[in-house]
């Protein structure tokens, strides 16, 4: 890797994140010949990537997962593992000769003096980094966000997110309760509870009955993307449908069928469909047992929204993740009142000239296509504004 920046270094443009989005939009822009430093907090590429739990595998397939200009390798076969998909983002480094520093986290971006020359003044831990651009692709999935439930400081057993759990040889024997029931949280109950794996009980609590499809992710973010101009309401419909054909009814077992469609709840809260890895027949058998959805703790008992007292050794938290975009960009005024960027992708805001956030959608289409799309557009953008106004 490079060295390390020094005090008062600077760039023409900086990106925040060596993650697929910030990868992706620095490989692209200097295709275009704009020289781009990567800033990464952490002391690899893909880092987020290489601390999820051993057994993940992408839900995308290598041609929807791949960045530009270096295609994930057929080796890596249809579902991408972990270890596969890190070392793949590590090649792309080095095939696009990307200028990363690693072990630099960013601590803020602050506008510059107008007689520096610069647009943006990036604060790093090694100091102040002078730029006429920044591209912030520290991405949804930052910090894992763990509900206040009251009384979660009295458990006595162990709770944990998701984001810090690995296998399910340390719950052999265990009694477990996963909090969510989204990709993560399904595909970790039911790993839980696979043969001779570990835990002797699996329950995982349900607060919205999620939309669950069959693990055939290619042909589903392909429909995805031939129907994105057709009315929403259709589009549930057909959804609900297709359900209903390809996924048993489970409300005996204690899931039943989602009311709302997929295309709704993705449009409203940003949650993408269930894609079964095995959660459906786990539950179906007994193995997983959904429960209604945690409203508290009190000591060693889990307290559920319909009364339900439980009492697991562990519970796991599949509650999703913060952007925690707050102190990075403090006053700026381009977050609204979730901390999400007002503006993605290609879009800026009006008091923020290039400023440009990547990694902070979550399309039904994938979030790993969406990565070249959206490093396609900031190039672009960067390209024409460059070429009215040149930059460091």
């Amino acid at each position: 890797m490079p060295p390390t920046p020094q005090q008062g270094f600077s760039a023409p443009t900086i990106v925040i994140g060596a993650g697929p989005h910030g990868l992706a939009a620095a490989a692209l822009l200097r295709r275009s010949g704009i020289a781009a430093v990567i800033l990464e907090r952490s002391h690899r590429v893909g880092a987020s990537w290489a601390q999820r739990y051993d057994h993940l595998r992408l839900h995308t397939t290598p041609g929807t997962s791949s960045l530009p200009g270096l295609s994930v390798p057929r080796q890596a076969g249809p579902w991408v593992s972990r270890d596969d998909y890190v070392r793949y983002l590590e090649r792309y480094v080095a095939h696009h000769r990307l200028d990363v520093r690693v072990a630099t986290p960013v601590q803020r971006i602050e506008r510059a003096e107008p007689a520096s020359g610069a647009q943006w003044l990036v604060h790093s831990s090694d100091g102040p980094v002078a730029t006429g651009a920044v591209v912030v692709a520290t991405g949804r999935c930052h910090t894992p966000d763990v509900p206040d439930w009251p009384g979660r400081s009295t458990f006595t057993g162990t709770l944990l997110h998701s984001a810090h759990y690995r296998s399910p040889a340390p719950y052999r024997g265990r009694d477990v309760l996963v909090v969510g029931a989204g990709n993560s949280g399904t595909e970790i109950a039911g790993v839980l509870a696979g043969a001779g794996a570990g835990a002797e009980r699996v329950r995982i609590a349900v607060r919205t009955p999620p939309n669950i499809l069959p693990r055939s992710s290619a042909r589903w973010h392909a429909v995805g993307r031939l129907t994105e101009a057709l009315p929403l309401a259709w589009r549930d419909r057909t959804s609900l449908l297709m359900q209903r054909l390809a996924v048993p009814d489970l409300t005996s077992r204690g899931l039943p069928r989602p009311r709302t469609g997929l295309y709704t709840r993705n449009a409203r809260e940003g949650v993408n469909p269930v894609l079964d890895h095995g959660f459906v027949d786990a539950v179906r058998s007994g193995r997983v047992e959904p429960v209604a959805a945690v409203q508290a703790f009190d000591g060693p008992d889990v307290i559920l929204a319909d009364r339900t007292r439980l009492r697991p050794d562990t519970v796991i938290a599949a509650t999703g993740y913060r952007s925690n975009l707050h102190g990075l960009v403090r006053s700026l005024g381009v977050l609204d009142e979730a901390g999400q960027p007002l503006a993605v992708g290609a879009r800026t805001h009006p008091e923020a000239a290039r400023l440009y956030f990547a990694g902070y959608t979550n399309p039904l289409t994938g979030v790993l296509r969406q990565a070249g799309i959206e490093a396609r557009a900031i190039t672009d953008a960067l390209r024409r504004e460059t070429a009215r106004a040149p930059v460091l």
